[in-house]
């Protein structure tokens, strides 16, 4: 009963906070980027705190100092509503590839479109891709990392599914490495699961990876096989 309190108090803060921080940056916007950045990133580091006082769930962080010096493309495994929140907290200024359909949505849409995404139709193919590349190309000079999920789409803790190449052909286009990141969110906070298992969210970050005169379906490769091993060891029992 405790543990459905607690994610039941969790999900209606998360989910009324979001409506108010997403209107509130509306405003924020009007003092520049870095002020707009600040405060959602404020609203995401007290969500990692509740989180933690509601459901008992906190994480790790490991291997940060493995990060390039310059900015590049970050490809992290998508389990969890978690990780949609906490990598602003746990990576430098940063901003995502995600579908289109979020932009649309009211408030929270709005609010999205304020800090540079990459919107993309996931069905669009290789127009897509080039969206990716071009707007990548784009937010990379302006500093900023990126983020992207290169299954698409929230696949269920223990499963993978095909990585998509976009963001290694974006990094590979900017002479870049990507750098894989692993983490067991879908363990304690399911795909579309409402209760919160409290518990301590491994994070991993690995070593860059290089692209540069390498097929780019080699690199996925190299990508998947670090990451899927590196979840599988976190799953293995003591």
């Amino acid at each position: 009963m405790r543990l459905w309190l607690g994610s039941i108090c969790f999900t209606s803060v998360f989910i009324l906070s979001a409506v108010v921080q997403s209107l509130f940056s509306l405003v924020l916007r009007l003092f520049g980027y870095r002020v707009l950045y600040a405060g959602i990133k404020l609203w995401c580091r007290s969500m990692l705190t509740l989180l933690r006082w509601f459901c008992g769930l906190d994480y790790t962080l490991r291997g940060l100092e493995r990060l390039p010096q310059q900015n590049t493309v970050l490809l992290m495994k998508h389990s969890s509503t978690w990780e949609t929140f906490a990598q602003l907290v746990l990576f430098p200024n940063q901003t995502w590839v995600m579908k289109r359909e979020l932009i649309w949505t009211p408030i929270l849409g709005w609010a999205l479109s304020c800090l540079k995404p990459i919107p993309i139709n996931r069905k669009g193919g290789r127009a897509a891709v080039t969206r990716v590349i071009e707007c990548g190309r784009e937010r990379l000079e302006e500093g900023l990392w990126i983020i992207i999920f290169p299954e698409g789409t929230r696949v269920p803790a223990g499963e993978t599914r095909r990585y998509g190449l976009s963001g290694t052909l974006l990094a590979q286009a900017q002479g870049l490495p990507v750098v894989p990141v692993a983490h067991n969110a879908g363990d304690f906070w399911p795909r579309r699961g409402l209760l919160k298992h409290p518990g301590t969210i491994q994070v991993v970050v690995g070593d860059p990876i290089a692209t540069a005169d390498r097929d780019p379906r080699e690199v996925n490769r190299e990508v998947q096989n670090w990451i899927e091993t590196e979840i599988a060891a976190m799953q293995a029992p003591d």
